[in-house]
């Protein structure tokens, strides 16, 4: 029975469902950021404000995520087939992974541009007090689809909307900050709009570094925490037939985690109660851990995780032919019904089925063929009964 593998995957959200969901969230923000960019650079120009330009420029980097969370939406959501068996959630992984480096590159940008007004040598404008009017609209945008965003990136489990929410919510900041920048120069302070900018630049920057580093885990199949480990270990060794799990691996995918466990179970036991344990095992660990989508079960009959030490016995097909070589087995093989293969701890134990009761001497003479074969520890006889 060692090595018997089962697998079941379940999908906790239909696929059309997330890919639908995902793709409602990417258009509303779509919208909102270009109603925005059009406003922020129109506003910026007519009130002679180079923060709502910058802040604009922001939003525009908005939109271009939005975009890769509709190229991936499309491609995450497709079916698992032959070249990808366990689905292509990890598209969502990549394009959290791009969204983090885009919200790197425009931290650069608008340090870099906020440093430039800072140290520059020219005056600095102070612009229209309306300006500050479309500051506030697009705080009110921004944070409205931050919310929005978030709560369905919940609702589904999606790292790439959560990412995207948070780009939302940075930009949200970053027009905080031009706010005050604007209402600090109509009190005669113009220089906080670039040290504003500086704030907004570092904020963004620490978030592109949590949502990189969580992404890329994923992408090299970190396992989960090690106390969420020990208590699927802990459930699993809870479930009637289980003796031990000796080794219980996890990673994520795409919002969904994938395990596979090697159980260890009474050695003795048929192939077809490993399975029902097996499959207990998977059925209830999904329901206890909804987050688990596809579970692989090893069944083994002993722990084999660093020693192997049935690896060398001989197959069926092996040792059936070694013991028909043996003259003295020839006067048992007609009263043989099945003849039982158990392997343990690096040696072979036997059960005979038989049909009926032989001589003394057959069964002496099988047990002296057995003897010499070194594989062998022992050989139980059984006669069969049928009512």
């Amino acid at each position: 029975m060692s090595g018997h593998q089962h697998t079941v995957t379940d999908t906790r959200t239909d696929d059309n469902s997330r890919k639908a969901v995902t793709q409602r969230v990417a258009f509303v923000g779509m919208s909102v950021n270009i109603f925005l960019v059009i406003v922020q650079i129109i506003g910026g120009i007519l009130t002679h404000s180079q923060a709502l330009i910058a802040d604009a420029m922001h939003t525009l980097s908005d939109l271009v995520g939005d975009v890769v969370v509709l190229f991936a939406a499309h491609h995450a959501g497709k079916a698992a087939d032959a070249n990808h068996p366990y689905g292509h959630g990890r598209i969502e992984t990549l394009a959290t992974v791009i969204l983090g480096l885009l919200l790197g590159g425009v931290a650069a940008a608008i340090f870099l541009q906020a440093w430039d007004r800072l140290s520059g040598d020219e005056p600095l404008i102070t612009p229209e007090p309306w300006a500050m009017a479309i500051a506030a609209l697009a705080i009110i945008g921004k944070e409205g689809l931050y919310h929005y965003t978030v709560h369905v990136a919940k609702r589904i489990s999606s790292p790439m909307l959560k990412a995207s929410a948070w780009h939302h919510r940075s930009d949200a900041i970053s027009s905080v900050l031009v706010l005050l920048a604007i209402g600090g120069a109509q009190l005669g302070f113009p220089w906080l709009d670039s040290v504003a900018a500086i704030l907004v630049a570092a904020m963004i920057f620490y978030m592109a570094i949590q949502l990189i580093l969580e992404s890329t885990s994923e992408l090299v199949d970190t396992g989960l925490d090690a106390l969420e480990v020990q208590e699927m270990r802990d459930f699993i060794c809870a479930i009637d037939g289980v003796e031990s799990v000796h080794l219980l691996r996890t990673r994520r995918m795409g919002g969904r985690v994938l395990a596979d466990a090697h159980l260890q179970v009474d050695g003795r036991i048929s192939v077809s109660e490993g399975h029902h344990i097996s499959d207990t095992v998977m059925y209830r660990l999904r329901r206890q851990f909804p987050a688990i989508s596809d579970v692989i079960i090893h069944i083994d009959p002993e722990d084999d995780e660093t020693v192997h030490p049935s690896k060398n016995l001989p197959s069926r097909v092996e040792l059936l032919a070694a013991l028909h070589a043996q003259p003295e087995t020839a006067a048992l093989w007609n009263s043989i019904d099945d003849l039982t293969l158990h392997y343990q701890g690096g040696k072979l134990q036997l059960d005979v089925i038989l049909l009926t009761m032989p001589p003394a001497t057959a069964l002496s003479g099988f047990k002296n063929a057995c003897s010499s074969i070194p594989a062998i520890e022992c050989v139980n006889f059984f006669t069969k009964i049928v009512h």
